[in-house]
């Protein structure tokens, strides 16, 4: 008996480690040390000192059960852009820069091919938000983990001067609402997703004129990355006050968490759009708008608060940054809440 008989392959570890370094070494900032390989990631914080009162964030995140999804499709090389993603904005939504990222791969059985595939969409997901790749592990869990099936998570480090980070304290009636749009379901809800629709290889591979697309790759699309959206905002001299990561527990549970007491966001329901993929959700699923709005981003990822005199300043940096901008309300006096109006 040994470790291979028992289940764990070290050489297919060691294969996987080969495979992924490529991708990995795309991602390197000039500020990580030591190359890869080691067993910690090590970054120089030498530039912080430019700032005032340099202060770190940090985000952790995993991609859900729209996992599932990925194993049916047999389609992995997405979702570790989406692991990013459900880190980085969180720490872009307080201001931050996000500097390094270490991902975890848990597994039935380690597929080298597989695994480096998985990591790929990882680099991209970190060369999209700036961040360099520092670590990671894959931990090969057979009688844990079927031997087709695998879990991911992440954790990212950023930094941000006091001065810039977006606490929502400077909050006012007046204020507009600034959204960014999503890319689609991105990563949460899945849960209800796999109850609604049938999770075939067949219903997953229809096409639908309404989506564009087929309902797997309509699904399968990776959660946007508003890193550079935000950096272009502030780059742009416009002070984001609030900021919200629209992820699970769509509007009435995320867009308060930027608020302050007193403070009240009222948002128009036709000011941005809603991708059809929601709209098909909703009317296969029967699942009421305002449940809708409990669980999913609708069409917004990322949704600020800024001065009214800032706007077209925001929405053109965001147009350059590449992303759709859209105005949709304002803040206003009252208990601290949302109105879909």
């Amino acid at each position: 008996m040994d470790y291979k008989k028992a289940g764990v392959d070290i050489e297919a570890g060691y294969k996987s480690v080969e495979l992924m370094k490529e991708h990995v070494r795309k991602t390197m900032r000039e500020e990580v040390l030591g190359g890869i390989g080691g067993f910690s990631g090590a970054f120089d914080i030498s530039k912080f000192k430019d700032m005032e009162e340099p202060v770190l964030l940090s985000g952790t995140d995993g991609v859900g059960t729209k996992l599932k999804l990925a194993f049916l499709l047999n389609k992995h090389n997405t979702v570790g852009i989406d692991c990013v993603a459900m880190c980085v904005n969180d720490v872009a939504c307080a201001g931050g820069e996000p500097l390094f990222f270490l991902d975890y791969i848990a597994c039935g059985k380690n597929e080298p091919e597989k695994i480096a595939t998985i990591v790929s969409g990882v680099a991209e997901g970190c060369l999209q938000a700036d961040a360099a790749l520092v670590g990671g592990e894959t931990a090969e869990m057979p009688g844990f983990y079927p031997v087709d099936e695998y879990d991911i998570a992440g954790f990212a480090v950023g930094v941000v001067d006091k001065k810039d980070l977006i606490t929502g304290a400077d909050i006012k009636a007046g204020d507009t609402l600034i959204g960014i749009a999503s890319s689609g379901v991105h990563s949460n809800g899945f849960s209800l997703v796999r109850n609604v629709f049938k999770m075939t290889e067949e219903a997953l591979n229809t096409y639908y004129d309404s989506l564009g697309s087929t309902l797997g790759e309509a699904l399968i699309v990776p959660t946007k990355i508003y890193v550079k959206a935000m950096k272009a905002v502030k780059n742009a001299g416009v002070k984001v006050k609030g900021c919200s990561h629209i992820t699970g527990g769509g509007f009435y549970e995320n867009i308060p968490r930027m608020l302050i007491e007193g403070t009240h966001a009222n948002i128009k329901k036709d000011s941005f759009v809603i991708p059809p993929i929601f709209e098909m959700l909703a009317k296969d699923g029967n699942v009421e708008e305002a449940a809708m709005f409990n669980t999913y981003n609708m069409g917004v990822g990322m949704l600020t608060a800024i001065d009214k005199n800032d706007v077209d300043k925001t929405v053109e940096a965001i147009r350059a940054a590449g992303e759709v901008p859209y105005i949709m309300g304002e803040i206003a006096a009252g208990e601290k809440g949302i109105t879909l109006l």
